[in-house]
């Protein structure tokens, strides 16, 4: 058999490709807050295109601006509703909350004027807060909190270019859903028609995955919250529905539900205060549930759903959420499955050449 040998043409262009690869990569990185709106209105588009498509066709609604705007109402309707579940009555148990430690303040320190109390103990220590003032302490305390004022400021900067940068990503999700077919139809000729035939096959691919991927996460989610709201409800827990549904919601990305660990604490604080349980109690038998449903999920149902879904063996799956999670972190852990599943099946498809074999077998039975 006659050995390969690597012509310095050929190293040239490799490694012509590798620098061109690193080049994009780096101009990626350049641009990515210009680039992230976009592909995240490419997502939504991609979530809400079947929708539209109904909207149109199903309902016979000529034309496609009007599908998009009657899609993004009902959505929008839908989340309003939700919301609307959660926010106020969560609000509405803080307020609560409020009221019964302004009301605990004025047993325990037999104040009625909570105000004038500050009031009258300023007017007393006028003297103390003035020398406070022109000390060196204060000076050096300033110092100390400009830093992080300007870091407020800069919080406040950042969150109205979020606000911003929302608005632009909803143009580009309505302009992408306006001619979807044609955009994912011929997007493909921007690369030579030589390897055209790897980057479709690549889309394919990471089309199927999202499917999967999108499909079995909303189950696992759907299942996590329906499990809350029972837990929650067996322990008599404040707003059981509601915070079930919200961390139902949470966990459409993976983990994040984690979070709920914050209105949990409070709310248990606002049982306590109203019932008079120990506090300790509450909150422990809100933390069981939460460990119990999270064992469920973590060994049951998402290697199930998800292992079926990604068709992935459940040990492989939790293998790949270990890993992905302690190189990347929280973002490891949200593209564990689906990159698996695509470093799998080009492995499968390029290294040991599986799916050759395989058309070849079914070709020589025929």
């Amino acid at each position: 058999m006659k050995e390969k040998t690597i012509t310095l043409d050929q190293l040239v262009r490799w490694v012509g490709a590798g620098l061109l690869v690193i080049a994009i990569l780096g101009l990626i990185n350049y641009l990515s807050s210009v680039l992230l709106p976009f592909v995240i209105a490419w997502f939504f588009a991609y979530l809400l295109y079947p929708m539209v498509k109904f909207v149109q066709y199903k309902l016979h609604v000529k034309s496609r601006a009007l599908s998009i705007l009657i899609t993004l109402i009902v959505v929008v309707s839908i989340l309003a509703g939700i919301i609307y579940l959660i926010i106020p009555p969560m609000l509405e148990q803080f307020e609560k909350l409020g009221s019964l430690a302004t009301d605990y303040i004025q047993k325990s320190a037999h104040i009625r004027d909570i105000p004038g109390a500050i009031q009258l103990w300023i007017e007393s220590n006028n003297r103390e807060i003035e020398k406070f003032f022109k000390s060196d302490t204060f000076t050096e305390s300033l110092k100390t909190v400009m830093p992080g004022l300007f870091n407020v400021l800069n919080e406040t900067t950042k969150v109205i270019i979020s606000v911003i940068a929302s608005f632009i990503t909803l143009l580009y999700m309505f302009f992408i859903l306006l001619d979807y077919e044609y955009l994912t139809d011929n997007w493909i000729r921007v690369f030579p028609k030589k390897s055209r035939p790897f980057w479709h096959s690549l889309a394919k691919d990471v089309e199927n995955a999202l499917n999967n991927y999108v499909r079995g996460q909303g189950l696992v989610a759907l299942i996590m919250g329906i499990l809350f709201c029972i837990g929650f409800t067996i322990i008599d827990f404040p707003m059981a529905i509601g915070l079930g549904i919200m961390i139902g919601i949470m966990d459409l990305v993976p983990y994040l539900h984690t979070f709920a660990l914050i209105p949990t604490v409070l709310l248990a604080l606002l049982k306590s205060a109203d019932t008079g349980q120990n506090f300790w109690v509450i909150l422990a038998m809100a933390m069981a549930v939460f460990i119990i449903v999270q064992l469920i999920c973590d060994m049951i149902v998402t290697p199930k759903v998800m292992g079926k879904a990604m068709g992935l063996n459940p040990a492989i799956l939790l293998l790949s959420l270990s890993v992905w999670g302690a190189l990347l972190g929280f973002i490891g852990l949200i593209i564990a499955l689906p990159l698996t599943t695509l470093l799998i099946a080009y492995y499968q498809q390029y290294v040991t050449k599986e799916k050759e074999i395989e058309g070849l077998e079914e070709n020589s039975s025929e």
